[in-house]
């Protein structure tokens, strides 16, 4: 995150509205981290399964779809999707406008500090792991 916060006490909402990088971590506690995303119109974050992760995501602008074990279901503002850790999972922009949200990893995903600033830069970071 570019600007300097107070990482007990975060405009979570306000963040995740301005932010436009596709990824971009805002707090890594030693048993769970908030990350910020922006998913482009057409665009998904890819089907994944987080083996020893639960996640929670956080809806704040745009419209989507979830995919939770192969069942499409549709999501918007102010929707909470909880993916438990070994679901097969993705999300995808079906809006006209960025998909925002923010998500909470539990625990931690990425490290601390990680920022990717579209998808492309985000599965090259993934295959470099």
């Amino acid at each position: 995150m570019s600007e300097s916060i107070d990482k007990q006490l975060v405009p979570i909402v306000k963040l995740a509205l301005n932010n436009e990088a596709f990824r971009d971590e805002v707090i890594t506690g030693k048993k769970c981290q908030v990350v910020l995303m922006t998913i482009q119109p057409g665009e998904e974050i890819g089907s994944e399964v987080h083996e020893g992760h639960d996640q929670i995501l956080i809806f704040v602008e745009g419209n989507g779809q979830a995919v939770l074990s192969g069942q499409v279901r549709e999501v918007g503002t102010n929707d909470l999707v909880f993916v438990h850790a070994g679901v097969e999972h993705n999300f995808i922009n079906t809006g006209s406008k960025p998909l925002k949200l923010y998500t909470v990893y539990a625990p931690p995903e990425h490290a601390a500090g990680t920022r990717h600033e579209d998808k492309a830069e985000a599965d090259e970071a993934e295959h470099e792991h």
